[in-house]
């Protein structure tokens, strides 16, 4: 649009030096009046396409394009209906019309584009206002320098067009190329940033209990009584306070998740097994596992699809201890997870800035914030969402939508026997 508003201003420009010159230095009389004024609508309708664009540039569509080529269209029929018609060398303007047509906008329109010229052509060569010149030797001379002009314009106007517009697909394929690659580097990082942060939750149970059980030998008369044995269990005791520290500050990790990751199962048996060992790590007071499902689907279980819900099950249990709820049910072609608890709920700020790294009511501890971000952005992948919330009677809510087929098993028509919820 920016490329068209250009060349209408040089299309007006053009218009009153070409009529000035010839009603001015070759005393030909030309109707002054309606030509001026279709000139000055060619302004105006660009000055308001520009404070347009300047204000809604997502609207302009092809259908958008195509009206405003309409209106050069129609603004240089007028011209020609004012001075010769179709015996007017500009005639061949039209070709310009059509040759942008092709360039920006899609086949029907572009055919449409060619049949309205043609009937602007066919239609000046019969309904016109003819020139006031006398057929003579001058006329020839006159067409001939005409010809030439509009020759001129069309190749000059259609390299400057042309290379502008390739100069933009150069730009476009280059930023392209720079997402591609953004959006493969992030992909890489977010799944092994949430293997790494799994992997954090998973040592954390275990060194927390090597460091109680260090502390209850610390605290035993026989081994206090023994000053190296205390400095080896002190010095040990610092060496578990650092392992946990490195683990709490694991945000990303290099690697590819493993081939063998991906394995053949149901989505019942997948999440029964998922919370059996999520269950061997943490004890919650209460846990519940429900589902609504009709029957039992055929999926590709990931390790990434693991850690998703492992993690948001983690965040639960991290903030209520006393009860941790997971329900699934089907509608329609998605799938939805929803992990409830009984904490204190998000902070409004977090929930403003769902998805973002570091956004974590967890202050002072590295590596807080990054679980859900990387929650949200693995299941974006899968082409679904996650949605947080704070329910009505205390505590919080996390939802994520999968739609079935990115997880489900293709042309596989079995209908496994649905088990019981846990």
């Amino acid at each position: 649009m920016r490329l068209l508003i250009q060349l209408r201003w040089l299309a007006v420009l053009g218009q009153v030096i070409t009529i000035s010159l010839v009603h001015s230095g070759m005393d030909i009389a030309l109707p002054m009046l309606p030509m001026m004024a279709v000139a000055l609508a060619l302004a105006l309708t660009n000055l308001g396409y520009g404070w347009w664009l300047q204000w809604r540039p997502a609207t302009v569509t092809p259908r958008v394009l195509f009206v405003a080529l309409l209106i050069d269209v129609a603004a240089l029929t007028l011209q020609l209906y004012w001075s010769g018609g179709a015996h007017n060398p500009f005639i061949y303007l039209f070709l310009l019309q059509v040759i942008l047509g092709t360039v920006l906008l899609r086949p029907r329109y572009a055919w449409a584009m060619v049949a309205i010229t043609a009937v602007s052509v066919v239609g000046l060569s019969f309904y016109y206002r003819p020139l006031p010149v006398v057929l003579g030797s001058g006329l020839p001379n006159l067409y001939t320098l005409g010809l030439l002009i509009c020759f001129a314009l069309t190749t000059v106007l259609m390299v400057v067009f042309i290379t502008q517009v390739v100069s933009n697909l150069r730009q476009r394929d280059s930023r392209l190329a720079d997402m591609r690659q953004r959006a493969s580097e992030e992909e890489h990082i977010v799944r092994m940033g949430l293997l790494a942060t799994g992997a954090a939750h998973e040592l954390g149970t275990p060194l927390a209990t090597m460091s109680v059980i260090l502390g209850d030998w610390q605290r035993m008369p026989q081994v206090r009584g023994d000053a190296d044995l205390m400095a080896d269990l002190a010095e040990m005791q610092a060496q578990l306070l650092r392992c946990k520290a490195i683990v709490n500050g694991v945000l990303l990790s290099a690697g590819e998740t493993r081939a063998a990751g991906l394995e053949s199962t149901t989505l019942l048996r997948f999440l029964e097994q998922l919370v059996e060992r999520w269950r061997s790590h943490h004890e919650p007071q209460k846990f519940f596992f429900t589902h609504q499902l009709e029957r039992d689907v055929p999926i590709l279980s990931d390790t990434a699809l693991e850690q998703v819900i492992c993690n948001v099950l983690d965040n639960a249990y991290e903030a209520s201890p006393q009860e941790v709820h997971l329900h699934l049910e089907r509608t329609g072609d998605m799938l939805e997870l929803v992990v409830r608890d009984r904490g204190p709920g998000f902070d409004q700020a977090i929930l403003a800035k769902l998805g973002k790294p570091y956004q974590s009511t967890k202050k002072g501890r590295p590596g807080r914030g990054v679980g859900l971000f990387l929650v949200v952005n693995v299941v974006r992948s899968l082409g679904g969402s996650v949605q947080a919330g704070n329910r009505v009677h205390g505590g919080a809510e996390v939802s994520i939508r999968l739609p079935l087929a990115s997880i489900t098993l293709e042309n596989n028509h079995g209908h496994p026997t649905p088990t019981a919820a846990g």
